[in-house]
């Protein structure tokens, strides 16, 4: 049985309503079967006099990906069959009920515009750096979330989800209320784990630019922002004194954590990634990398492949690195897809990837990104 809630909000179907109207229509599904954990939403919403078809899907406790079926308002009786026609494709693939409460996203209806904003970006580090980045004042240290990059911006009444290329995206419903909360407009970076925004930098507060202030003062404006005890919105716990760096190292990484960041102190945001070095380094517990999908194999296997240069310029050519199997809780990706792996190194001889694991899809990084400078080779991880 499919459980479908129906509400009629508001009296007059023609009224122009936002995004944020209360759905007409929707439905929550699952797909469970073996490993496989996966939940689908979708939903019929008011939008510039007509009506959408919105919908999210992806592993349940993870951060879902959002898109529309209706890439431009159109009439209730044609939203209804567009939605009627998705949801029986989704029976057919196994999906059944909602058999409980899951965690709505929130569109905006500008799902993939520009908003100009960009984020600053990390470069990766090797080992031998990090003595030195613990032992000095001026590089705070922090968590490195396992997660999707991700901005929310406050403006008055409206609550906007931001990626790490600056498109509109979705969020999750408690992520939008615990924004919503903050008493004045703000512009939040963070990232993205489930339902709960791990927020690290503070770029704007009540109508100011905080950009150019030294981080360790927007950080402190960021824990005067966010109340304490909120789930959805943490912010990122930072250590200075270098004792205190490295037994939060150490902790983390015995814990099988992902890695640490280090961040200048008194450096301002700068949007985009240096060509090396930075204000904000990475350092990873175990290697990953985003690769771009070049066939689907046999046995739910894709094979990857990196540009062998800047990436994306004409003279650019996609290097095989291997193959991966993809597990049973996620579905195959396509041949142009960008995916994310983590592996132990790889062969110089031949660029392939020593024992991947296949870690999802990534909609928020372009292919042109996923180039050879992002691997580390057998020689150089034994030598670390």
């Amino acid at each position: 049985m499919i459980l479908i809630t129906k509400i009629t909000p508001n009296n007059n179907p023609n009224k122009n309503m936002n995004s944020t109207s209360t759905p007409i229509q929707s439905t929550s599904l699952y797909f469970r079967e073996g490993p496989s954990d996966k939940e689908y939403h979708a939903s019929i919403e008011p939008h510039d006099g007509g009506y959408i078809v919105n919908f999210t899907y992806g592993r349940r406790g993870s951060t879902l990906t959002a898109g529309t079926k209706t890439q431009a308002p159109v009439s209730l009786a044609e939203a209804t069959k567009v939605f009627d026609k998705l949801v029986a494709s989704k029976i057919a693939k196994g999906y059944r009920a909602l058999g409980g409460s899951l965690t709505p996203y929130q569109q905006s209806g500008g799902e993939g515009r520009d908003t100009g904003i960009r984020c600053q970006l990390l470069n990766p580090i090797e080992k031998d750096e990090v003595s030195r980045l613990l032992t000095d004042n001026r590089h705070c240290l922090q968590e490195k979330h396992d997660g999707r990059r991700l901005l929310v911006r406050k403006q008055g009444g409206e609550i906007t989800g931001i990626n790490r290329r600056g498109l509109i995206v979705a969020i999750p419903e408690p992520i939008r209320l615990a924004v919503a909360a903050i008493p004045f407009d703000v512009l939040i970076d963070g990232e993205a784990v489930g339902e709960t925004l791990h927020a690290f930098d503070l770029l704007e507060a009540d109508g100011n630019d905080l950009r150019q202030r030294r981080y360790l003062d927007r950080h402190s404006g960021l824990l005067m922002v966010i109340p304490p005890n909120q789930p959805a919105l943490r912010w990122v716990g930072t250590a200075v004194d270098p004792n205190d760096k490295i037994a939060i190292l150490e902790e983390l990484r015995q814990g099988n954590r992902e890695g640490v960041v280090f961040k200048d102190v008194d450096a301002p945001y700068s949007p985009g990634r240096p060509n090396s070095g930075g204000t904000q380094l990475k350092y990873k517990f175990v290697e990953s990398a985003s690769f771009v999908v070049t066939a689907r194999n046999a046995k739910r296997s894709v094979a990857l492949g990196l540009y062998n240069g800047d990436g994306g310029n004409d003279d650019d050519t996609l290097v095989a690195a291997g193959n991966v199997t993809i597990p049973p809780n996620h579905p195959v990706p396509e041949v142009g897809d960008v995916v994310d792996c983590s592996y132990l190194y790889t062969y110089r001889e031949s660029g392939s990837i020593y024992q991947p694991v296949y870690l999802g899809k990534r909609t928020d990084i372009p292919a042109s990104e996923c180039t050879t400078d992002q691997l580390k080779y057998k020689s150089e991880v034994e030598a670390a």
